[in-house]
C-alpha cells in the first residue's frame, strides 16, 4: 500500500475561488457528483434525486456560538479570545491572540463590560490553549458580546447575514466554533423533498473546534496529533442506523464531522465523549457509505479524510475538475458527493 506524506494533499487554488459569501440560496450551491468515474456538475437541490428510498442522512446538529471575544489587558494592550469549549458554569477554554501573554491571575477587561480571569494553560501547563473564569454564564456572554468565528480565509468582519448563514437550519446544541459546512446547503424545501422520497434523517453532535482549520505541519502523517472534540450519538440515531442496516439502505454522512463522530462511536462503543480520530488513506470505514462534503484546505486533515473515503486519485481528479470549472471553495463554497471505495 502506498505511503502518503502531507505534500501529497497539496494543490494550487486560485484565491478568487475561495468563497467569501454564501450562495444567495442555500440549495442553489453547486454539487459535484463524484459517485461515478466521470464527474457530473449538478446543483445542490438535485441531491435527493441521487439518493434512494430507504437511505439515511445523518447531520451534525451542533450550533455555532459567537465565540470570538475582544478585550484588553490591564496595561491596555488589545487581545482576542476564541472560546474553544465551555468547561463549567463560568469557565471556558480558549485560544488567545495577544502580543505578550499575561500571567495567570490576570483579570482581562472584555468589550461589553465583563471580565475574564486567566487561570492557566490547558489541558496541562504546556498546553496551547488557556483556561479562563468569566464573571457570568459563558453562553449568555457570547450571545451578547461575541462575534461569529468566521474562518481565517474569510476576509470580512462578521455581519448579521453571517449570523444567519454560518449556521445550519437545524442547528440545536450550542458549542461549535466552526460550522459543519456541508450541512449549510440544506434548506426546508430540500429537507421536505428528502422526506417525500422516503429518505430518512437523523442527527449526531460534534462541537467543531478551531483546530479544523489547522494545516498538518508534520511531513510524516503519523507524527500529527489531532485536536480533540466532544461528540454524541443519541440513542434515537443508533436505532435509526440499526433499522437502516436491517433494510439494506445506505448511510449518507453530511460532512466530515459526522464521519468522525460515527466512526469514533463504531470503534469505541462510546456514544459520547472526546474524539481525536485521525482518518487517513488505509482507514477501514465501518459506518458511512456516502459522503456529502465541501471542498477543503490543501494539506489539511479533511483532505486526508475524503481521500481515505473515496480514493486518493479519484478525489484529486475531482479537485482538478472543480478548479477548472470554477467551483467555489471552503466554508461558504460548493459541495461534492462521494461514495466509499
Amino acid at each position: 500500500m502506498r505511503t502518503f506524506s502531507v505534500g501529497d494533499f497539496d494543490f494550487a487554488l486560485p484565491p478568487e475561488l475561495i468563497a467569501q459569501h454564501p450562495a444567495a440560496e442555500r440549495s442553489a450551491s453547486r454539487l459535484l457528483d463524484g459517485l461515478g468515474a466521470t464527474p457530473m456538475d449538478r446543483v445542490f437541490r438535485e441531491l435527493p434525486a441521487q439518493l434512494r428510498e430507504g437511505d439515511l442522512l445523518v447531520f451534525n446538529d451542533t450550533r455555532v456560538v459567537k465565540a470570538r471575544l475582544f478585550g484588553e489587558k490591564p496595561t491596555g494592550g488589545r487581545l482576542e479570545l476564541l472560546i474553544e469549549r465551555v468547561t463549567g458554569a463560568r469557565e471556558v477554554v480558549a485560544h488567545m491572540k495577544v502580543s505578550k501573554k499575561p500571567q495567570p491571575g490576570t483579570v482581562l477587561r472584555m468589550d461589553g463590560g465583563f471580565t475574564a480571569t486567566l487561570l492557566g494553560r490547558w489541558p496541562d501547563e504546556d498546553g496551547a490553549l488557556f483556561r479562563f473564569a468569566l464573571d457570568d454564564d459563558p453562553y449568555a456572554l457570547m450571545e451578547r458580546h461575541g462575534h461569529v468565528p468566521l474562518p481565517p480565509y474569510i476576509e470580512h468582519a462578521d455581519t448579521a447575514d453571517d449570523e444567519r448563514r454560518y449556521q445550519t437550519v437545524f442547528a440545536k446544541r450550542p458549542g461549535a466554533v466552526a460550522a459543519p459546512t456541508a450541512a449549510l446547503h440544506f434548506d426546508e424545501p430540500l429537507l421536505g423533498e428528502l422526506a417525500q422520497r422516503g429518505i430518512a434523517c437523523a442527527s449526531v453532535t460534534l462541537h467543531v473546534g478551531a483546530g479544523t482549520f489547522q494545516p498538518v505541519k508534520a511531513e510524516n502523517l503519523a507524527e500529527h496529533r489531532m485536536h480533540s472534540e466532544w461528540y454524541e450519538v443519541p440513542q434515537a440515531t443508533q436505532d435509526a442506523i440499526a433499522r437502516l442496516r436491517h433494510r439494506g439502505g445506505r448511510l449518507v454522512a453530511v460532512g466530515t464531522t459526522t464521519v468522525r463522530t460515527l466512526e469514533s462511536w463504531s470503534r469505541t462503543g462510546q456514544a459520547s465523549g472526546d474524539t481525536s480520530i485521525f482518518i487517513t488513506p488505509g482507514f477501514a470505514f465501518r459506518e458511512v457509505d456516502l459522503l456529502v462534503t465541501n471542498f477543503h484546505l490543501p494539506r489539511s486533515t479533511l483532505m486526508m479524510l475524503v481521500s481515505a473515503f473515496a480514493g486518493y486519485e479519484h478525489v484529486m481528479a475531482l479537485y482538478r475538475h472543480a478548479i477548472a470549472q470554477r467551483y467555489r471553495f471552503f466554508s461558504y463554497g460548493d459541495a461534492m458527493l462521494l461514495a466509499r471505495t
